[in-house]
């Protein structure tokens, strides 16, 4: 093999695992396995949440703050370093699990409502978008559509 050939495959190889768990399969694998451990039906990938994702990712691209958009979608943020992925930020949401009480139906000893957005039985699609942020860091933002989180109702 050549030196060239070499290098081509390294570099193909280095793009392939960059996309590993940043695809769209990725985040509705991730969400759906949480929303089937509760008895929630499957979200599905929408286009038009993902470009609205996209677009609002990229504008946080400068200072990389978790800054809600207040758009008409439920929404999670998340942040992180070293190549920060798609896969993680959904686990960091799902890792709130514990900290909801579905007898009260309110976060207790930390923060829950990515989680309970996550599971909220009638959001049925959902969205995604990773960027990097020009300090290095990496931003991730999901949009669901019906939103989740209100007040009074349970998320299942």
């Amino acid at each position: 093999m050549t030196i060239l050939k070499l290098i081509l495959l390294i570099s193909t190889l280095l793009v392939k695992s960059s996309d590993a768990q940043n695809s769209a399969q990725d985040y509705i694998n991730n969400h759906n396995s949480a929303r089937s451990f509760v008895g929630v039906g499957n979200l599905v990938w929408n286009t038009t949440l993902a470009a609205y994702a996209q677009t609002y990712a990229n504008s946080r691209k400068g200072d990389c703050q978790l800054v809600h958009s207040n758009g008409p979608y439920g929404e999670n943020l998340a942040k992180g370093n070293n190549g920060f992925t798609g896969t993680a930020a959904v686990k960091l949401w799902v890792d709130e699990k514990p900290y909801y009480s579905y007898n009260s139906n309110a976060c207790a000893g930390g923060e829950c409502l990515h989680y309970t957005q996550v599971v909220w039985q009638s959001s049925y699609r959902v969205g995604c978008a990773r960027v990097q942020c020009n300090n290095g860091w990496w931003f991730v933002s999901c949009n669901y559509d019906p939103p989740g989180n209100w007040d009074g109702e349970w998320p299942y």
